[in-house]
């Protein structure tokens, strides 16, 4: 099987430690008060960001409008580009990251009307320049679904860390640059949907307007990587990018005993104060919120919820076990497709 060339630094094995211990805060912060409106800003800011890196000159504002149904004057393709890309957004909960079929549909939205074979892999030869000339020179179009296929192969099987694997994909994705257009939009979205299976929360953090605050950086470490033949530097700086994220947007910042409050009280209000009773046990922090978890996604793993929570895997099967062997949970259906249901 055919694996992307990729480093991990010791900055990066930092990184992914810092944001596992970020992400359950900010999803405490997006169901609090204002989360809705916090929701919908977030995914403005987005698509406004990640077609300005493209040179899209409408403000926030003016998406903001285009998405309450407002009339916007201004070019007729920027609108375009700005309704295409609040129609694929809102298909993010239906994309499979894992799948080419998707990838291309995902495409075919997002460039609908703007290229003429949206959703087709390109069939000509494309580089990237800058000011300077020519960044880089893809690979021939004979090559592009072989590469790709190979990309989703690797992305589907590998046990690197979703972290690490969303940013070498977005990396290899810009470097195999399989559409005659769109490609950083699609390859950004992408990387935020891979992040989607780490934890939810992903769909609502806005890592583009990150990444268009610092739009050199970004093309530098690109081409850092690509002179180093390996995405090691693009890993570095993605990394930074959502951990810095998450630490502007996460709102207040909370102790630790507060983020446990909220967790009980977000437990007691799904499940009852005095749910563990009737059962004969005492639930702890990581008990209850490995419940949660499997109320809101009963087909996740032990290993995504370890990703999740930032515990070892091994200990959210010791958990796991205990709870079903206390009748809490139980498994229906098999290892594979198979989910789990709460026994209330």
């Amino acid at each position: 099987m055919y694996v992307p060339p990729f480093t991990v630094s010791a900055k990066a094995i930092n990184l992914i430690s810092e944001i596992s211990r970020l992400i359950e805060r900010y999803a405490i912060r997006l169901e609090q008060e204002g989360g809705l409106l916090l929701r919908k800003a977030n995914r403005i800011k987005t698509i406004h960001s990640s077609l300005a890196i493209e040179g899209n000159t409408l403000s926030e504002d003016n998406v903001r409008d285009i998405i309450d149904g407002k009339t916007v004057i201004a070019p007729i393709k920027q609108i375009q580009e700005v309704k295409n890309a609040i129609a694929t957004y809102e298909l993010y909960q239906k994309l499979n990251p894992f799948s080419v079929k998707d990838l291309l549909k995902a495409h075919g939205v997002m460039m609908q009307a703007l290229v003429d074979n949206p959703g087709r892999f390109r069939s000509s030869g494309v580089g990237v320049f800058s000011e300077k000339g020519l960044v880089h020179m893809a690979p021939p179009p004979d090559r592009v679904p072989m590469l790709i296929n190979d990309l989703f192969s690797w992305l589907k099987s590998s046990k690197d860390h979703l972290l690490i694997r969303s940013c070498v994909f977005h990396y290899e994705f810009e470097f195999i640059h399989p559409f005659v257009d769109g490609n950083g939009r699609t390859g950004r979205l992408w990387q935020s949907l891979i992040l989607g299976k780490l934890h939810p929360l992903f769909e609502h953090l806005p890592v583009e307007n990150m990444v268009y605050a610092n739009q050199q950086s970004y093309y530098n470490a690109i081409t850092e990587s690509t002179n180093a033949g390996e995405s090691g530097p693009f890993i570095d700086f993605m990394l930074e990018e959502i951990y810095n994220t998450l630490k502007i947007h996460q709102g207040a910042a909370l102790k630790e005993s507060n983020v446990d409050s909220l967790i009980d009280q977000d437990f007691a209000n799904k499940f009852g104060a005095e749910f563990g009773i009737k059962f004969g046990i005492k639930f702890g922090i990581n008990e209850k919120q490995i419940l949660l978890h499997l109320e809101k996604t009963p087909t996740s793993t032990a290993s995504e919820l370890s990703q999740n929570m930032g515990i070892t895997q091994r200990a959210v099967e010791k958990i796991i076990k205990k709870l079903k062997d206390y009748g809490i949970i139980t498994r229906l259906g098999s290892r594979k497709n198979g989910h789990w249901v709460v026994n209330r």
